[in-house]
């Protein structure tokens, strides 16, 4: 074989091995190709699948949640259409809670004023115990009163009040003088021995003159609230009848300022625990308060108008009635005195054998003294509840306290029995005429006061 064919036949191999793998390679080609493309299929139909799928889940859900999910903006777009409406109840709601804030709002504006008030007494109280103290400091003799005032309230109130001073702030007795009326003055035995009679620097006329004046003013009333001018001028004559160049005054305007909270409920017992001391009273003696022969075995008997035993007809029908009962069983001392010195008239009932009257033998400067002797002497005493019926009990003797409305004693009833009963006074009885008309009852004896004995 030559050289030539032998080129030709690998020229031919050659070619032939060219179109082979050629053929192969676009065989493989076309085969990667098609593979490609079923690949891409079965990834687009699970696409579709899974997008089907969650077509399906979705158009569920939407199917099952769309009217919760559109329930919230089928309100909100309600609420729009009602706004006005919604608007007008949000403000009459607004209005109506804030309406209710007025009584929390008024409570606590009220506890605050009490709060406010209760602090205000309790530094007056203070600061009034502080100047009755500063009283005890220079060591001067001391000016109790003037007192021209209630008797009651100084039965009850101011003699307790002027031993406690005494025996609180260790004072002598014979730095003391209790300048008084009436010969109250006795009343003070055993704080101190000095005294001066206010009816003694002053006519009976001037002294209801004042009274009056105090009882027409502004005020309306005749307690000792401070201290005027007629009293500094008692002070001072007092003061030099004494003989001292200069006093401290234990003035009745400190115990009413001191005691106003307690009498208007706002204090316990306790507190005028701490500012009195109470002790029966010895009853003047012969010297201050002379006495004719009296019957045996009397009740003394004291009716003056007041707001707690009222001047109707009907009251003194009953009052005749109850003197009638009584002088049927006991001889009466009636205690008018005829004096006008103060805002409380008497009762005037007939007199004759079984009902005396004391008013012969008393005048304005021993009236009070006389009173109380009559009484402390007295089987019993039966009288307005107030003034003397306070001092009765303290002179050992059994009351019977008459009134008609209890509304202006309750404070005064509540220590009166209190006091009473500790000091083993006489027995006090308060008896109340309102109580019988209710009842149908009456106090009628058959017999009159001035009728035959």
């Amino acid at each position: 074989m030559t050289a030539m064919s032998v080129l030709q036949r690998l020229d031919t191999f050659a070619r032939e091995q060219k179109r082979h793998w050629v053929g192969e390679a676009r065989r493989a080609v076309k085969r990667v190709r098609k593979e490609g493309a079923r690949v891409l299929e079965r990834r687009q139909a699970a696409l579709v699948r899974v997008a089907t799928r969650w077509g399906r889940k979705i158009a569920r859900e939407t199917e099952l949640r769309g009217p919760k999910l559109l329930k919230p903006l089928k309100i909100a777009g309600e609420r729009l259409r009602n706004a006005p409406v919604i608007t007008r109840n949000l403000t009459r709601k607004g209005l109506l809670y804030l309406w209710s804030l007025r009584r929390p709002v008024m409570r606590w504006r009220s506890r605050r004023r009490r709060v406010q008030e209760k602090w205000s007494a309790v530094r007056t109280e203070i600061s009034l115990e502080q100047e009755i103290e500063r009283l005890t400091d220079p060591g001067d003799p001391i000016i109790v009163g003037p007192w021209l005032s209630e008797v009651g309230y100084e039965a009850l109130y101011w003699v307790p009040f002027v031993r406690w001073f005494r025996a609180t702030y260790r004072i002598k007795a014979d730095q003391m003088l209790v300048l008084s009326r009436g010969g109250a003055g006795a009343w003070y035995g055993d704080i101190t021995p000095n005294r001066v009679e206010v009816f003694d620097q002053i006519t009976p006329e001037a002294f209801a003159a004042y009274n009056a004046s105090k009882a027409e003013g502004p005020g309306g009333t005749i307690k000792q609230l401070d201290i005027s001018a007629f009293e500094r001028d008692l002070i001072e004559r007092a003061r030099a009848d004494w003989g001292v160049p200069r006093a401290q005054v234990l003035h009745p305007s400190l115990m009413y300022r001191l005691f106003q909270q307690f009498w208007a409920g706002n204090r316990a017992l306790s507190f005028l625990d701490e500012h009195t001391n109470y002790s029966l009273i010895a009853p003047p003696g012969e010297a201050e308060a002379p006495l004719p022969e009296l019957p045996r075995d009397y009740v003394a008997v004291k009716f003056y108008s007041a707001q707690s035993l009222q001047d109707t007809p009907e009251t003194r029908r009953i009052l005749r009635e109850l003197l009638g009962a009584l002088a049927e069983r006991h001889p009466l001392v009636m205690l008018d005195t005829g004096l006008v010195l103060d805002d409380h008239g008497e009762y005037d009932f007939p007199h004759h054998d079984r009902i005396i009257s004391a008013r012969s033998f008393m005048h304005p400067r021993n009236n009070l003294a006389v009173q109380s002797r009559i009484i402390a002497n007295a089987r019993a005493f039966v009288g307005t509840c107030g003034s003397i019926a306070w001092l009765a009990p303290m002179l050992g003797t059994d009351t019977t306290a008459v009134m008609t409305d209890v509304r202006f004693l309750n404070v005064h009833l509540h220590v009166a029995r209190r006091v009473y009963r500790v000091l083993g006074a006489g027995r006090f009885t308060p008896f109340d005429l309102g109580a019988l008309a209710p009842l149908g009852l009456t106090l009628n004896s058959g017999r009159e006061p001035g009728g035959a004995a």
